[in-house]
């Protein structure tokens, strides 16, 4: 096993090669030459091998000291990462936030604002998921989200904070070619049920899923989010409710069209909500501006 390389060794091994000799680097790390050369014969000692070659007063690394040095600089670079976090942490700012995004919401207000988040430069990694139906909610339970973006349906009561940020408006839509889509007047229910439905899969794993938008047809086909159902209804392998901000390109080219049905689907209010007993200032900061975002709904 080899002895263990100390941070020191690796700061003036790095010294040295940046600057080119014992001398200048010891007079960048305000050592004496004498401080350099101990440091780098401990190590070679340990090593058992030679790392610098002296040539005049140049010292150049061997192959040996390049592969030492260009670990070590990965080393520094992690140690001086790690040293960063623990310090942001003591401050406040967390090492990782996760936002948990519904299928049903555009992301590009999201991007841009973590576009802006950056900009702040601070060591936060910021994760993103996404959910369906219930998933928003179960990412905030098991812990698996800090903030989750477009949740809908009963609102927990007490444990969140939780603030409307839209509203859903759904329509039917149908490949233009489906013999649903040739039906004058409103679609009867009865008619609905002889075709599959395409419904989106609820994300949840620990909180007891639901269906949304869902009716009794004779055949479910279960997607995993909102763009493969729209996917799914252009191709007419079924019907199904979708949010009009996200067929608008869909229906203004004649891929999907809106149909009427005897029971539409009602608007829907669109929440974001994060737990009452999280803390961290990179959570206040999007908090705060996650509400001002235009969602494009």
């Amino acid at each position: 096993m080899l002895p263990s390389i100390s941070l020191d060794g690796l700061i003036v091994l790095d010294a040295i090669d940046r600057k080119g000799s014992f001398s200048a680097a010891a007079e960048s790390l305000f050592r004496v030459p004498s401080a350099l050369t101990y440091t780098v014969q401990k190590l070679e000692s340990d090593l058992g091998t030679k790392l610098f070659e002296r040539k005049g007063q140049r010292a150049e690394l061997t192959l040996v000291g390049q592969l030492v040095l260009r670990q070590g600089r990965e080393i520094l670079s992690a140690t001086s990462r790690l040293e960063e976090a623990v310090r942001q942490l003591e401050t406040g700012w967390e090492s990782s936030l996760t936002l948990a995004i519904d299928t049903v919401v555009p992301d590009l207000p999201l991007l841009q604002l973590i576009g802006e988040f950056t900009e702040l430069g601070k060591q936060v990694t910021v994760n993103i998921s996404e959910e369906s139906l219930g998933g928003g909610w179960d990412a905030l339970y098991s812990g698996r989200a800090d903030i989750a973006i477009g949740v809908t349906g009963e609102l927990p009561k007490g444990q969140y904070h939780v603030i409307e940020i839209s509203e859903l408006v759904f329509v039917f839509a149908l490949n233009p070619a489906h013999p649903l889509a040739q039906h004058a007047g409103p679609i009867p229910t009865e008619a609905l049920l002889q075709f599959p439905s395409i419904v989106v899969a609820d994300s949840s794993t620990a909180l007891a899923q639901r269906s949304s938008g869902l009716f009794d047809s004779r055949q479910v086909i279960r997607v995993p989010n909102m763009q493969t159902k729209i996917k799914a209804q252009q191709l007419g392998l079924g019907v199904g409710y979708i949010p009009k901000h996200l067929i608008l390109d869909a229906l203004a080219t004649g891929s999907l069209v809106a149909c009427n049905v005897e029971m539409p689907r009602p608007p829907q209010a669109v929440f974001m909500a994060w737990r009452k007993d999280a803390q961290g200032k990179a959570k206040d900061w999007f908090t705060e501006r996650l509400p001002q975002c235009d969602w494009q709904f």
